[in-house]
């Protein structure tokens, strides 16, 4: 028995085989998602991960921008 880890694309959390959801833009991008939750945080919402305390790609001490 394999199974296939993938990384959420949003929140960087685990997606293992037979869960989640794949989701394949028209240029062949293909993101990974482990909730709902990620999916709209990421396509609707338009959110930063790294901006988020729940997501794994959070950011402590703040986001360098460059000017």
């Amino acid at each position: 028995m394999s199974v296939l880890v993938k990384p959420c694309s949003f929140c960087n959390k685990p997606v293992a085989k037979g869960s989640g959801t794949m989701l394949v833009k028209n240029d062949g991008t293909v993101f990974w998602f482990c909730s709902s939750k990620c999916k709209k945080n990421m396509l609707v919402l338009k959110r930063d991960p790294r901006r988020l305390k729940w997501t794994n790609r959070y950011v402590k001490g703040g986001i360098k921008v460059k000017k």
